[in-house]
């Protein structure tokens, strides 16, 4: 009998986190930052309930039946996501965030980049964050269009 053909599946995981950031870009004047960023370019910052779903995809384990372990997943993402960002000033408490704008798309392109050096070479398949319910960013590793 020959053995069963390898199977792809993808695997997604959920977390939550609370953040504070102020949309601010240091190449722009406090005028220009106003007029591009409006209320979120409040001094103060303002905050989000962030949700950020990760997807990672391979071919099934034929004897765990796994793409990947849930509770290393879990692990990761923890160490990925939760810990630098949840309940932070992303601006003031996350060094990535002192050069780069701590737009949901830099926090996509952050969340991608601390998954990537942890998880198996060619898992990570997608990034996804919710800012909001109707703000929505997906990443999936792409530098350049």
């Amino acid at each position: 009998m020959a053995p069963p053909a390898a199977r792809l599946a993808r695997l997604s995981r959920t977390v939550s986190f609370s953040a504070c950031h102020r949309l601010h870009s240091k190449a722009l004047s406090d005028e220009e930052n106003v007029r591009l960023f409006g209320k979120c370019n409040n001094p103060n910052g303002h905050g989000h309930n962030y949700k950020v779903i990760v997807t990672v995809r391979g071919e099934i384990d034929p004897v765990s039946g796994m793409v990947i372990n849930l509770t290393d997943l879990k692990e990761y993402m923890q160490e990925a996501i939760m810990e630098p960002l949840d309940h932070k000033n992303l601006d003031k408490d996350v060094p990535y965030f002192a050069e780069v704008v701590s737009t949901t798309e830099n926090v996509a392109v952050f969340i991608w980049e601390n998954l990537k050096r942890l998880l198996p070479m060619g898992t990570l398949h997608k990034v996804k964050v919710y800012e909001t319910d109707q703000n929505i960013v997906i990443y999936k590793g792409e530098e350049t269009i």
